[in-house]
């Protein structure tokens, strides 16, 4: 067999080895020394197994007929497949095709009277190909008996019970075996069959108890009379049913939409988690009762907050920290990372960016969070649980398949599973549910918008991994991809741009003391915005609200009367309510009426009432003031606890220094250390993609490699012996031979065969073109690589010329 594919691609053109190099990149991962080396590594099943998950349903209908149909001799022709392959309603021409492809992966070779199949394949595919039994004569000597008799066969069939026959009409759908509990008693459907020869039973392994019954493969074509051997083929992929309307600009409005309500959600999440951070489990990752305190603070449900946890944290956004920080107890603890407050500055597009990249490549499934591991345990965000290596490829696949069907097509989760078990039904096998979460988590990223993917998203898709019939040489600098991209946006970041609407830098105050946005903030606006107001809603436009206490957090963070009058009158292109302004200047001369100073803690005032006030108000009672002057009030509580329980009471203090020079400063968040985005995982269908050109000239390196080694073992005895059987005075003549040899060779610049023992001890026979001969070394050029080696005389065992 080796040889036989070793001669075939021998016998190809050099463009045909091209396009097979292409459609299976890992064959030059490293480059084969020889078409030998090629065909084995070809021929090998894990290379096999790669090429075997890439089909879609119909070539693996195709390669399974193939598998059936062959003789004892492993070949098939191709008019046989097509009989077949008819039988089963399969259009010929797109059989011819499938077939071409197949033959391009290198799974199916030879002519077209005498293909065969690899090896590996079989393995790979089981020892049921279509779904049928192994022949009646390699289970049983009476079912092979009664097979070879075909209208005894049929008589026997006819007169099965119904009980008996629907069990054979299971079986014959595949696959052909079944197991039973124990031996099938006679009376039974299953014993009835068994004791006719229609079912050949056989005790089962040590990890499946009870007896294997299975349907010999005569008798599986015999009940499939009526949809072919191969029963009912899929030619092509089911088409989703109503035909939807595609509206690709409404699935853009719809993603885009929900790509700000995500960003607006991730924000909320990691303020929340800045505000009190979580800490870190001694199993890693984060607890579920903070994941619950997380989703309700940011108004989400849990398995859109752990989401957004996850792909928060691949994308750099959430880090640890080794220490708690001041005031705080405890060990390590999740809170925003330094990253963070970059990417909230950032352009939306960009920032969404970021988490649908992060979403693409992390090997992370978050469906997993909330379900319990094998100790029975609830499984947390960041837990090691949720580590799953296949999780890139099963997102890549699901796109991909939205991708493949018209821009704008809406699919319900049905139809996914449909469509992905039809592009990929190696990788699919057993995945629905994943299949299901992986669509929810498309719609919750904003991906797919109406149910259909988005544009972006394509473009998404295409820059996590090129499309196959892109020309790398083309554009070896990437000149054109960068001229295209506007803004130093990524490609699916300036799509989404130019759907999503422009940040504004105004907005509308009204009577009620609400602050309405009619659009996505800018950066120093949203800032603004966070001191001022307290946020309502928050959407397209977002809607806030100004209190006393959001006033006063901007006079606690520097801002004066003067200062919140111009924002205000700066900002709104409606004027200023009169309720406003007065609001702000009854707030500014509440500010700063107390002050607070370290003695244990002291406060001071120039209005007397305002501290007789204090004195006597029951909230503060627990913090024992006393007066020390009419104006003066101390406490043995610190400073920081005497200003949060006069806020808390109602007041408005203000801390001052030593000197007595107030102090207002805005709170600093603490964040976790610089942590980088987690690489995307790769894709272990992809490999570098190499261009024509280039795989051109592997091709003539293999066929150059081939060529030497063919000749290698036509090299003369003496040379191929490499003096092994040579010892005393014989070596000395045979040494004294080779260089009289070579250093003619240097002349006529002529080819020979040269025998070395390299530093190692190894030996080999070379084919070289001699330069020169000097200072105990001979320079030669290798046939083979056309590179200049430099070999020591005393290694050279023999010397012989080409014939």
């Amino acid at each position: 067999m080796a040889s036989t594919l070793t001669e075939q691609l021998r016998g190809q053109p050099d463009e045909e080895l091209a396009a097979l190099l292409r459609a299976r990149p890992d064959l030059i991962v490293p480059v084969p020394a020889d078409l030998a080396a090629l065909a084995a590594r070809a021929q090998s099943r894990v290379s096999v197994a790669r090429v075997v998950d890439r089909l879609d349903r119909f070539q693996l209908e195709i390669l399974d007929a193939v598998r059936l149909t062959r003789d004892p001799e492993g070949i098939i022709s191709l008019d046989e497949l097509l009989a077949v392959t008819t039988a089963g309603g399969a259009d010929p021409a797109r059989v011819r095709a499938t077939v071409r492809q197949l033959c391009a992966y290198l799974l199916v070779f030879g002519p077209v009277d005498e293909l065969r199949v690899v090896p590996a394949a079989d393995d790979l595919l089981g020892p049921y190909p279509a779904g049928l039994g192994r022949p009646a004569a390699e289970l049983d000597p009476a079912a092979g008996e009664l097979a070879a008799d075909p209208a005894r066969l049929r008589r026997t069939l006819l007169s099965a019970p119904p009980a008996a026959r629907a069990v054979l009409e299971r079986l014959a759908a595949g696959p052909p075996v079944g197991t039973v509990s124990d031996d099938p008693a006679a009376d039974s459907p299953v014993g009835w069959l068994v004791s006719r020869g229609l079912l050949v039973a056989a005790p089962g392994g040590p990890d499946q108890p009870g007896n294997i019954v299975e349907l010999p493969r005569e008798l599986g074509l015999l009940l499939r009379r009526d949809t072919g051997p191969l029963g009912r083929l899929h030619p092509a992929p089911p088409v989703p049913e109503p035909a939807p309307t595609a509206d690709p600009a409404a699935a853009d409005a719809s993603g885009a939409g929900q790509a700000m309500e995500v960003l607006r959600q991730a924000g909320a999440l990691l303020e929340a988690l800045a505000a009190e951070p979580a800490p870190v489990l001694r199993a890693g990752g984060m607890g579920i009762r903070e994941l619950r305190r997380l989703a309700r603070a940011a108004g989400l449900t849990e398995p859109a907050a752990a989401l957004l946890i996850e792909v928060g944290y691949a994308a750099g956004l959430i880090g640890e920290t080794d220490d708690p920080g001041p005031g705080r107890f405890g060990g390590p603890e999740l809170r925003p990372a330094t990253g963070y407050d970059a990417w909230s500055a950032g352009p939306l597009a960009a920032r969404w960016h970021a988490l649908a990249v992060s979403w693409l490549g992390m090997t992370r499934q978050p469906d997993l969070v909330g379900q319990r591991d094998g100790r029975d345990r609830l499984i947390g965000p960041l837990a090691p649980e949720v580590e799953r290596a296949g999780a890139p490829a099963a997102r890549r696949t699901v796109l991909r398949v939205l991708a493949e069907l018209p821009p704008g097509t809406a699919v319900t989760a049905e139809q996914l599973v449909a469509l992905v078990g039809w592009h990929a039904p190696r990788r699919s096998a057993d995945r629905e549910p994943a299949v299901r979460q992986l669509l929810a988590e498309t719609a919750t990223l904003g991906l797919t918008g109406a149910q259909a993917l988005t544009s972006y998203a394509a473009v998404l898709l295409a820059e996590a991994g090129p499309a196959a019939e892109d020309e790398p040489d083309s554009d070896p600098l990437g000149v054109r991809a960068a001229d295209d991209t506007p803004a130093g946006l990524p490609p699916a970041a300036a799509r989404l741009a130019g759907l999503l609407p422009a940040p504004v830098d105004e907005l509308l105050v009204q009577a009620d003391l609400t602050v309405v946005v009619p659009g996505p903030p800018e950066p120093t606006l949203a800032a603004e915005l966070d001191l001022v107001a307290e946020p309502e809603s928050a959407g397209g436009g977002s809607v806030h609200r100004v209190t006393r206490d959001s006033l006063r957090r901007a006079f606690d963070a520097g801002y004066t009367a003067e200062d919140l009058h111009a924002l205000f009158t700066r900002r709104s292109r409606t004027p200023v309510p009169q309720a406003l302004t007065y609001l702000v200047d009854d707030v500014a001369r509440a500010h700063g009426g107390l002050r607070v100073g370290t003695a244990g803690g002291y406060l001071r005032s120039d209005d007397e009432a305002l501290v007789a006030q204090v004195l006597t108000d029951r909230k503060l009672a627990p913090l024992g003031l006393r007066r020390l002057a009419p104006t003066v009030l101390a406490s043995a509580a610190g400073s920081g606890r005497l200003l949060a329980a006069l806020r808390e009471a109602g007041y408005a203090p203000v801390p001052e220094d030593a000197s007595g020079a107030t102090v207002l400063v805005r709170p600093r968040q603490r964040r976790a250390p610089t942590r980088p985005r987690t690489p995307a995982a790769p894709d272990p269908f992809a490999y570098p993609r190499v261009g024509t050109p280039r795989l051109l000239g592997i091709v003539e390196d293999i066929r150059r490699g081939d060529a030497a080694a063919r000749a290698a073992r036509r090299a003369p005895a003496a040379v191929r012996r490499n003096g092994r059987a040579a010892t005393g005075d014989a070596a000395v003549q045979a040494h004294t031979e080779a260089m009289a040899v070579l250093q003619q060779a240097v002349r006529d610049k002529a080819l020979v065969w040269v025998g070395y023992v390299d530093a190692h001890g190894g030996r080999s026979s070379r084919l070289l073109r001699a330069v020169s001969i000097g200072a105990g070394y001979l320079r030669a050029e290798d046939e083979r690589t056309d590179t200049l080696h430099t070999f020591a005389l005393h290694r050279i065992t023999g010397a012989s010329w080409v014939t």
